[in-house]
């Protein structure tokens, strides 16, 4: 019973039913220009220019329809009036790519609406006049009928006339009866066009095909960038710490003995958090959705310096660099400092001790990676010793591989003899001549 009577109660069927009202008052500036053609055709029949009028006032509201301005009034008016969820209309444009991320997806071009897109917004405007002029003609006849019907408690002689009808209700309690009657009644029809106007609205304002092509396509990008941005957060953060917390068990082991290395290694830490800490401001930036300042870009020309700082942990590092490493391309370079970053961290928080080999060779066919180092956890002494067991979140080969494969590279990770764990990468991108 309560379901039943809530809508009557419910604050967005009124709101709903001025919504209509307005519709059809918003239609009545039409009326006198769609009234001319019947006015200067006096000798047709009454029946035939009543139809050419409504025919040109047709007209004109879908003409005022296919205004691009008319559906961005109609959608915010029903969102504050319906309350329904209704995106704003899609910017006439194609989704551009951010910075460091692939090509937006081909989407078909909203500036060219298909015909059936095109007519959703004037038929919404007919349906809108349409149910707006019946439903505010018929709730205001019933609740002047409801207010006029109890007089008859008053001595007065109530007649209610509308077109050709007339009706001269009985007195007594009948009256009040029927007073109540069409009072809900008329409370009735404000639900039922609230509930038409609702039901309508998602379908005739609501995103067009094209349109929910664009919004996947610009989510896809919004998810394919947060998902770059997370690699690139894993790569740079989880690297950083770890050299970070393995440097500063060194300068404390070293701090007594020999305080320029101890100092070496707070450098170290300095210089690599700093640079962690601009690619954390650009992350949290885009996350934010604010305007980001310039992305940090680090490429193959910076992995000399991360090489050294794996040094002042204390790691001893045999790098095999073959090639001309600054011809190769942006994205490319900028894909194999990140997969040697990740590779060179697993291999300090895996790794058995003893050196760890990066081979780094940039040929005409493309790049070829590769870093191998010890396994087991094997501990010894002095700068090498026993650092801990680092938590790891199992996200960093798969993320590798999905980095390579969309780089359509070749991947591989797994040991490497009795002894050795080697992580090898080949894209397959040719370098700049």
């Amino acid at each position: 019973m309560i379901r039943a009577i809530r809508p009557f109660l419910r604050g967005s069927t009124y709101s709903g039913a001025l919504f209509a009202f307005l519709g059809a008052m918003a239609s009545a500036p039409l009326l006198p220009p769609a009234v001319l053609p019947a006015l200067v055709w006096p000798s047709a029949p009454y029946g035939m220019r009543a139809a050419l009028a409504l025919l040109v006032w047709a007209a004109l509201i879908t003409a005022v329809g296919l205004v691009p301005a008319t559906r961005r009034v109609l959608i915010a008016s029903a969102r504050r009036l319906l309350k329904v969820q209704l995106p704003d209309p899609v910017p006439v444009r194609r989704p551009a790519g951010s910075p460091g991320a692939g090509p937006a997806p081909a989407v078909p071009d909203p500036a060219v609406p298909s015909g059936a897109d095109r007519l959703r917004t004037p038929a919404w405007l007919l349906l809108h006049v349409a149910l707006g002029w019946t439903g505010t003609l018929a709730s205001s006849v019933l609740f002047l009928m409801g207010l006029a019907l109890p007089g008859h408690w008053t001595g007065s002689d109530t007649e209610i006339v509308l077109l050709d009808w007339t009706l001269r209700p009985e007195q007594g309690w009948q009256s009040w009866v029927t007073a109540i009657v069409c009072v809900l009644l008329a409370v009735l029809v404000c639900v039922a066009m609230s509930s038409a106007l609702r039901w309508l609205a998602p379908r005739l304002l609501g995103p067009s095909s094209a349109e929910r092509l664009m919004l996947a396509a610009e989510r896809e990008q919004r998810l394919a960038e947060r998902n770059r941005l997370a690699h690139e957060l894993h790569d740079s953060i989880g690297h950083t710490l770890t050299a970070a917390t393995i440097q500063a068990a060194v300068a404390g082991e070293v701090l007594a003995a020999d305080p320029v290395a101890a100092r070496a290694a707070l450098r170290s830490i300095e210089e690599s958090t700093r640079a962690a800490l601009e690619d954390l401001d650009y992350v949290l930036g885009v996350l934010r959705e604010e305007q980001a300042e310039t992305a940090p870009v680090r490429t193959l020309a910076d992995l000399p310096e991360l090489l050294d700082r794996l040094r002042h942990t204390g790691a001893r590092v045999e790098p095999d660099l073959t090639g001309d490493l600054a011809q190769v391309q942006g994205t490319l370079s900028r894909a194999a400092y990140r997969i040697l970053q990740e590779g060179l961290t697993n291999a300090l928080r895996h790794g058995g001790g003893g050196p760890i080999q990066v081979e780094v060779a940039a040929t005409q066919d493309g790049l070829r990676l590769s870093v191998v180092n010890r396994t087991g956890q094997e501990k010894s002494t002095g700068a090498g010793a026993d650092r801990g067991v680092f938590p790891t979140s199992g996200h960093g080969l798969p993320g590798l591989a999905e980095r390579v494969r969309l780089l359509h590279g070749e991947f591989e990770a797994g040991p490497h003899g009795a002894e050795h764990w080697r992580l090898a990468v080949h894209l397959p991108v040719r370098v700049s001549a």
